[in-house]
């Protein structure tokens, strides 16, 4: 054998296995190894075919990526499949293989006991790197316990990632930037115009701000706030805000606190804005200002049909489809975030639950779950995501693609309470929409500020 044979170069093709979690993450995945090998073990197959059917939020992801599956595996025959068949790529051609892993009954090289589907595929792997010392075999899972495991038996391991467009959710743009002093301290040129009472700053900068993007906001010290709607190298075409009507703006009654939830407030009811990104801890008014916002805009100056309402909650579409009662009423439990905020706006009512039985009674606001979402196109709706911490990318873009013409889409989240498994906060798709919309002209992201529910919720938000 030649020293290739014995020291594998890094550029000779990798076999990835990937596990299911991976493919409910992203259908997509095996296009996305280049010219590497991606092996599917049996043991996925039959774990897709499972989940494939029923009403929770995976059952989609399984089907299509089975039909992406069959379709690249196509007409080939069982040898073939097992070597490898290529990957098929639009009008690049092929590029790399895809086999399926054949399940093995006995297995001399296991090291795990074979009760759990997990263990038997990291087991599979320590058989074929035995027979096959020279073969590069990277697993691929988003579960780091069974990343762990297989580490721990001699098998590289890797998380799914490409997809991934951050290490750090720290460096995430917060949507504004705050500066001391003046900003007009670092301006050496300025033109000013007026235009149906608007005012528009062309300024050219003496230092360059840090990574600025279109529709984020600049907050200084002495009051100014602009709005960059165009950037060149060294100039900037800021939207002059002026913060006193700002913060007088009003949506069904409620008002903002700070100038963080006055520039919400602003993009929620600019019509030219199609997708509001509102981030940040529990109790800083994303929920209260996007249903205030949706109900002025509905009821008030009728800029929208009626307001879809959806929550992404781990568990809830494995369990809806079993509980009695029509699909708002299932909801409900689920949906209580929507009506607490509801009293909330209505607290200085004489009859709070009358008024939110009013509002429930008279507010085209329709409770949803996702699988309703995935499947629609909605016109001149305003479409509200609460928890979108708790979606993956793929599962992100299903559903902000169901926007037809005329619609909002507003999207709430707070990464710091992912409740899915396998998800982070840098691999969420509240994360990826953030990052890949940075630059979108018709959209705006906003991390609020903690402005807390009480004295109580405040000093458990820091302390616990």
């Amino acid at each position: 054998m030649d020293d290739h044979g014995r020291n594998p170069s890094s550029d000779q093709p990798i076999l990835y296995v990937l596990d299911t979690n991976v493919l409910i993450h992203d259908p997509n995945a095996l296009l996305n190894f280049e010219e590497h090998h991606v092996a599917i073990p049996m043991i996925v197959l039959e774990e897709l075919d499972k989940l494939k059917s029923g009403h929770h939020s995976v059952a989609a992801e399984c089907r299509q990526a089975i039909r992406l599956i069959d379709k690249t595996l196509g007409e080939a025959s069982p040898e073939d499949v097992e070597v490898g068949v290529p990957i098929q790529r639009g009008k690049s051609g092929p590029k790399g293989l895809l086999s399926i892993l054949m399940s093995k009954r006995s297995e001399p090289n296991s090291l795990l006991p074979e009760n759990l589907n997990d263990n038997k595929i990291i087991n599979q792997l320590i058989d074929l790197h035995a027979r096959d010392k020279d073969m590069r075999v990277v697993l691929v899972t988003k579960d780091i316990n069974m990343r762990l495991k297989a580490r721990a038996c001699g098998i590289a391991a890797e998380d799914y990632s490409t997809d991934q467009l951050v290490d750090d959710v720290s460096m995430l743009s917060r949507g504004y930037h705050t500066m001391t002093g003046s900003f007009w301290d670092r301006v050496s040129k300025v033109e000013t115009r007026q235009d149906h009472g608007r005012t528009w700053h062309q300024v050219q900068l003496i230092d360059n701000l840090p990574a600025v993007h279109v529709n984020e906001f600049i907050i200084d010290e002495q009051g100014f706030v602009g709005w960059i709607k165009e950037i060149q190298i060294d100039r900037l075409l800021i939207l002059d805000l002026h913060q006193e009507p700002l913060l007088h703006q009003e949506a069904w009654g409620l008002k903002p606190r700070d100038i963080y939830q006055s520039l919400a407030l602003y993009a929620l009811l600019d019509p030219d804005i199609h997708l509001v990104n509102l981030t940040g801890a529990a109790g800083s008014g994303k929920t209260i200002l996007a249903l205030a916002a949706a109900i002025e805009q509905t009821m008030v100056t009728k800029r929208y049909r009626r307001i879809i309402a959806t929550r992404s909650v781990q568990g809830l579409d494995q369990e809806i489809g079993f509980l009695p009662g029509t699909e708002a009423e299932k909801m409900e439990p689920w949906l209580g975030a929507i009506t607490d905020n509801l009293e909330a706006l209505h607290m200085d009512d004489e009859n709070t639950h009358g008024s939110v039985d009013y509002i429930l009674s008279k507010v085209p606001l329709q409770f949803k779950s996702l699988n309703y979402i995935r499947g629609r196109s909605f016109q001149q709706s305003l479409i509200l995501i609460d928890e979108c911490q708790n979606l993956t990318p793929h599962q992100m873009k299903t559903i902000i693609t169901r926007a037809g013409a005329g619609s909002k889409v507003v999207c709430l989240g707070n990464l710091a309470q992912i409740d899915t498994p396998y998800l982070s906060a840098t691999s969420s798709g509240l994360t990826y929409l953030t990052e890949r919309f940075k630059d979108f002209p018709n959209g705006v992201h906003i991390a609020l500020q903690g402005v807390p529910r009480s004295i109580l919720a405040e000093y458990a938000e820091s302390h616990l």
